[in-house]
């Protein structure tokens, strides 16, 4: 597992990621890899949109190790999951991102990401 989003992990969940994946459904990964070395990640999730009544991909996490920053990794990552959303014959392809991650909201936009209209927020009631 690519070591930026395994330092975010919980012990738990670094067990359970690809199990519970598998048993979810779903999901589409995309790895990105240096030669032999893996270097990012994009962890996606297929769900529906019922206004536009098509599939819809959601980027649940994309991460590039620290080393591979600023060579094009993310970007690669974001082109590979919206070539599969289009052959999916998806309406669209979501992510959230944190207002103070002023580096991915840059790499974000100059692929074609912008904010919803109107502005959605992202809400959570955790359970755990």
């Amino acid at each position: 597992m690519n070591s930026a989003i395994a330092s975010r992990c919980r012990p738990n969940a670094r067990a359970n990621l690809i199990p519970g994946l598998v048993k979810h459904g779903g999901a589409r990964v995309f790895l990105a890899y240096d030669n032999e070395t893996p270097v990012g990640v994009a962890i996606c999730l297929v769900g529906f949109s019922s206004f536009r009544a098509k599939p819809l991909v959601n980027i649940h996490d994309i991460a590039v190790s620290p080393e591979a920053r600023g060579q094009g990794v993310g970007r690669q990552l974001l082109v590979a999951v919206e070539a599969d959303a289009r052959a999916l014959g998806c309406a669209k392809v979501t992510l959230e991102v944190r207002s103070d991650n002023v580096r991915a909201m840059g790499l974000y936009r100059s692929v074609g990401f912008q904010p919803s209209e109107p502005e959605t927020l992202f809400w959570s009631q955790r359970l755990d």
